[in-house]
């Protein structure tokens, strides 16, 4: 008698554990980025958010397409305007 039935996807195959896997390494690493949100679009990757610099927003997308290789990732994470103000604010 022969198993016909499929495997179980690996750990390492599943897209929806390794999405789960990038956003605890977001979250927990270094970067301690908890406000980028990862969204599963078919076999696409989304993710979105706010980040404070460019060299975060280049970090997590590193991280992503590593952590998420052979899969397309998208990004539309902003980056927070941290500029001093040019003027002063008018509280008359």
């Amino acid at each position: 008698m022969t198993d016909t039935s499929p495997p179980p996807p690996s750990a390492a195959g599943n897209l929806d554990y390794r999405v789960a896997h990038l956003a605890d390494h977001l979250a927990s690493g270094e970067l301690g980025e908890l406000g980028v949100r990862l969204e599963l679009r078919g076999d696409v990757v989304l993710l979105t958010g706010t980040v404070p610099s460019t060299q975060c927003r280049d970090d997590i997308l590193r991280m992503a397409r590593e952590e998420l290789a052979g899969h397309p990732v998208h990004s539309d994470l902003l980056i927070a305007g941290t500029s001093s103000p040019d003027h002063g604010e008018d509280l008359t």
